[in-house]
């Protein structure tokens, strides 16, 4: 794992059993963040609007007492496709296993009076990456635009639950994930983004304890093999409990007691599983019923998805 130091601001590589106590950093990309090509030549990274957020990410956690630090702008190689690959199926655990997790919200105002109206429009809510990044973190700060304490998760947890539509009991304690249904948990990224579909499954790996390789160009084929990878691991029949938003509601026809299709709307066939996230938007409610009768089993073979 590679770590910034934060006292000096140089990166230092460490083996995975000998990884120190760190920080991390939660944000929203935007232009001109300092790359790992970038961050060991001052002249450059100090031209970029991102260096002042990794500045303030090694204050914070100097004030933390701690010596080290990581951002996902700088800490991984990106050119290297095996260890962007490692490093996106290692980032809950990241996460996870961070002191403290900063949250930097750009855009969130510094008002402390509106905080309750103000933190709901923040970007941060809706992109993909930072759905594992609110849920992993034990601790979690929230900082403002001019990196003013606002709160952390636990204050302010009920408000994020309101947002996110995740439960109290999840942001308290991450372990529960493995509790819940796969549907509940696709839900909450229904109506999040990513700038790269392949990143809106990627994004995923960590909430649903699965690993897959990074295949940039694939396109929504990524959401496609996250769904193969959680069937391979899940005896869970939620799983296919979406419906796609093209798909038309049944209605009862007013001349006959059969169901039909109202106004011009067509059928749309579709297979089991779902094209995006946002197919899971009115699956959140969705609970297992713990009964031997009711267990599927059901596998991925080679011709296609298999249930018992």
């Amino acid at each position: 794992m590679r770590l910034i130091n934060t006292e000096t601001l140089t990166l230092v590589e460490f083996l995975e059993t000998d990884v120190p106590k760190y920080a991390i950093l939660s944000h929203t990309w935007e232009d001109q963040e300092v790359t790992f090509q970038d961050f060991p030549h001052d002249a450059i990274r100090s031209r970029k609007r991102g260096f002042t957020k990794l500045q303030k990410l090694c204050e914070l956690a100097r004030q933390d007492g701690l010596q080290y630090a990581w951002a996902d702008t700088c800490c991984i190689d990106k050119t290297s496709s095996s260890e962007l690959t490692e490093a996106i199926n290692s980032m809950f655990r990241f996460y996870l296993h961070a002191d403290v997790c900063y949250a930097w919200l750009m855009d969130l105002p510094p008002d402390n009076r509106h905080v309750h109206y103000q933190l709901p429009k923040c970007r941060w809510f809706t992109r993909g990456w930072t759905l594992q990044e609110l849920i992993a973190p034990r601790v979690l700060k929230f900082y403002d635009q001019t990196w003013a304490f606002r709160g952390t998760k636990s204050t302010l947890r009920q408000l994020i639950t309101q947002i996110t539509n995740i439960s109290t009991a999840v942001l308290k304690d991450p372990a529960r994930l493995s509790q819940l249904p796969v549907a509940q948990k696709m839900a909450w990224a229904a109506s999040r983004q990513t700038t790269r579909i392949e990143d809106m499954a990627y994004s995923l790996l960590g909430i649903f304890d699965v690993n897959m390789p990074m295949i940039y160009g694939e396109g929504s084929r990524a959401f496609l093999r996250l769904q193969e990878e959680i069937a391979k691991e899940k005896n869970d029949p939620s799983l296919f409990a979406w419906r796609t938003a093209s798909s038309p509601s049944p209605s009862l026809s007013s001349s006959s007691s059969s169901l039909s299709l109202s106004g011009d709307q067509k059928q749309t066939h579709h297979g089991m599983f779902a094209s995006t996230p946002a197919d899971f938007v009115n699956s959140g409610s969705i609970h297992l019923i713990n009964d031997p009768m009711f267990s599927t089993e059901f596998l991925i073979t080679n011709k296609g998805l298999r249930i018992d």
